[in-house]
């Protein structure tokens, strides 16, 4: 679930505590150590409308046995103005894979803006929010992402998680 929590804490901070999730998640029946959420998918809903989803499916795929590789993680942000969708580069690792983030919206009909970066999620995201936290420490002063924001990130993955093994509809306000 840590993978996923990446793309949990990510649609928080664009958006905020979503109303609803519903999420499926299952192990990668080749893994011999027992785990419970190899494969995991999940739609958070606002009330605004939007829909943030992502596909977490590091494990699967028959690329192993032979097949072609399809292992990656990838997310969607559905809204009326617009769209976005996007990779996290991680499962490439130790090989640098960016992460990729493409758009689109009503002011420009037809077309996907497809910026490129070459910073990966691991280890380069871990610059700023560690000299931040750093420099929080040095002052004496509540680090921007503080452990009480993330308290409600890990209500999210409480959801996730519930939702998922209950097969049901869950809500973050059940876990805060």
């Amino acid at each position: 679930m840590s993978r996923c929590r990446r793309c949990l804490d990510t649609f928080r901070f664009w958006f905020g505590t979503p109303e609803r999730v519903l999420a499926s998640t299952r192990p990668d029946p080749r893994t011999r150590f027992p785990h419970r959420d190899g494969i995991n998918l999940y739609i958070l809903e606002y009330d605004s409308g939007l829909r943030a989803s992502a596909w977490d499916d590091v494990w699967a795929g028959p690329a192993r046995e032979g097949g072609a590789p399809d292992i990656g993680i990838r997310w969607r942000v559905e809204g009326t103005e617009g769209m976005a969708r996007g990779t996290i580069g991680w499962p490439g690792y130790p090989a640098r894979v960016p992460s990729t983030l493409d758009y689109t919206t009503k002011r420009c009909p037809g077309e996907w803006i497809e910026p490129r970066w070459p910073e990966v999620w691991f280890p380069d995201a871990f610059a700023g929010t560690m000299a931040q936290l750093l420099c929080a420490l040095e002052d004496g002063t509540e680090p921007e992402i503080g452990g009480r924001d993330n308290l409600e990130t890990l209500a999210l993955c409480e959801a996730v998680l519930t939702g998922a093994r209950e097969h049901r509809v869950t809500t973050v306000r059940d876990f805060v």
